[in-house]
């Protein structure tokens, strides 16, 4: 069991994605780069699978460097999690701030660098 509020940082990322989800492993390394250098100052990121399958999930996370907490209940689109920020296409984001209020999402590269940054500066 993983807290969401024992897991916020001044910037927490809730990330999306699956292991068979060709979008969400293209986003991973710009994913892992921001972690690299904005988590020694606040940022947290929570990745939650919409995977089926232990092994390929697991395999996914090791072999895309995803350092962060992770969590799934394995359960494809009936995950709990996603249906409570109504996910319905994957990769999705959401950014929260410290307090865990969601300030943005669905953010890539550039615009989502700013967020964090923004953020933490805070």
């Amino acid at each position: 069991m993983v807290s969401l509020k024992e897991s916020l940082g001044k910037a927490t990322i809730v990330d999306f994605w699956a292991s068979w989800c060709g979008p969400c492993r293209q986003e991973n390394p710009h994913i892992v780069a921001l972690y690299k250098e904005f988590h020694s100052k606040g940022l947290n990121i929570i990745g939650v699978s919409l995977d089926k399958d232990v092994a390929k999930w697991k395999e996914a996370i090791a072999k895309d460097g995803l350092t962060w907490t992770q969590v799934s209940n394995l359960k494809f689109w009936d995950e709990p999690i996603a249906r409570q920020y109504n996910v319905e296409a994957i990769p999705a984001t959401f950014i929260l701030d410290a307090s865990g209020k969601v300030v943005a999402q669905d953010l890539r590269g550039d615009e989502l660098k700013a967020k964090i940054q923004e953020l933490l500066a805070k």
